[in-house]
């Protein structure tokens, strides 16, 4: 198993054993076998590393990984130290200027934010290199959607960052009367004029969880 926090062990093993999981893992192995697959083998749960299931206060859906050189590396809109920031990540860096007034970092590794409970979550964990979406309805939607299932049960204040049509169509599974679902256009150039900018998501997450007795995000990303 790859390195997870310690309090998703029980249930990221009680997915492991279960049949469809054998089949994506066989799905999974072939790929990285016979070709190039992001992220690296060792960093498909690196969501489960940073942020412990105890501490997730915050979860942003992501669609799936980046699919170039040196991009992915298990947390959603994140990209490894040195690589150059994808647009989207640029137009939630201009959101956060706007609504938080925190500069414009000169990376795209969101680690700092992963660490406070900021659980970055792409709904498929793996995909060929220079094909998005390779991997879509291989048995990962399962996965996530499980994970997912298992947050909506905390009894604790929890919120929901769904930008775009398919982190959306999440939404019945997410019932929880203690949770706070906030959606948004995807912050993509295609979309970020939609409603994206002005959403004021953090703001409104930071608020949502101070009034609840939670630690606030420090969500500036600091330059390297």
């Amino acid at each position: 198993m790859a390195v997870i926090a310690e309090d998703w062990t029980g249930f990221l093993r009680g997915e492991f054993a279960k049949p469809y999981y054998r089949t994506l893992s066989d799905f999974v192995r072939d790929e990285y076998a016979h070709g190039v697959v992001y992220p690296p083998r060792e960093r498909i749960f690196e969501a489960f590393r940073y942020t412990t299931r105890s501490d997730v206060k915050v979860v942003i859906l992501g669609q799936d990984p980046y699919h170039e050189e040196n991009q992915a590396h298990g947390l959603c809109f994140s990209v490894c130290p040195g690589t150059e920031i994808p647009p989207s990540l640029e137009n939630i860096y201009r959101e956060l200027n706007t609504d938080l007034g925190c500069y414009i970092p000169n990376n795209g590794y969101l680690v700092k934010w992963a660490k406070q409970g900021v659980l970055l979550l792409n709904t498929v964990l793996t995909v060929r290199a220079h094909r998005a979406n390779s991997h879509h309805d291989r048995g990962w939607e399962t996965f996530t959607d499980n994970v997912l299932a298992e947050i909506n049960r905390e009894d604790r204040p929890i919120v929901y960052l769904l930008w775009g049509r398919p982190a959306q169509s999440k939404i019945p599974m997410l019932d929880n009367p203690k949770h706070l679902v906030l959606t948004a256009p995807h912050p993509s150039p295609l979309s970020a004029y939609r409603g994206f900018f002005g959403c004021r998501h953090f703001s409104k997450a930071n608020e949502f969880l101070a009034a609840h007795g939670v630690a606030p995000v420090d969500w500036q990303i600091e330059n390297i």
